[in-house]
């Protein structure tokens, strides 16, 4: 099973840098920005990471609350959090469950050579619990300052 927009995501849970995660604890929140990344510490990745923490406040004042979802280690991401300031957690999928269920993970060309990894994407879910937008295949440059467009249209 894998996520629609208009229906509602299957609840899930989460080992993140601040602790256990589950998705139905949410209920009557404001919308939450599931982003998907392939790696920490890396260029694009830390770039996309610094758009969202530098986009922070705005989407704090609209009751909205980031994820960023990768397949690396807790802590691995503990300490790419701190170098880079993050407000909000970042989750470990290292046996893909999320990555399954959100249907990210595809085979791509690196240095010439066919690797499976996680395709950078996007999601913001309503309280909810309702998928309300995907981004797939995210280019980064840009890329957050529509979804804080989005989030800020609700």
């Amino acid at each position: 099973m894998t996520v629609t927009v208009g229906k509602k995501v299957p609840d899930f849970t989460a080992e993140t840098t601040g602790g256990a995660f589950k998705l139905s604890a949410r209920r009557g929140t404001g919308p939450l920005v599931v982003y998907f990344y392939p790696k920490d510490n890396t260029p694009g990745c830390t770039t996309e990471g610094a758009a969202f923490r530098d986009a922070w406040p705005r989407l704090q004042a609209c009751g909205a609350a980031v994820l960023g979802v990768s397949r690396d280690s807790l802590k691995s991401h503990e300490g790419f959090k701190a170098k880079m300031g993050f407000p909000f957690e970042l989750a470990a999928d290292g046996d893909e469950t999320l990555c399954a269920l959100f249907d990210v993970i595809r085979m791509k060309n690196m240095y010439g050579k066919q690797v499976r990894g996680i395709e950078r994407s996007t999601f913001v879910i309503r309280g909810d619990r309702t998928l309300l937008r995907e981004w797939r295949g995210v280019k980064v440059p840009g890329h957050v300052d529509e979804v804080v467009a989005f989030v800020e249209s609700l």
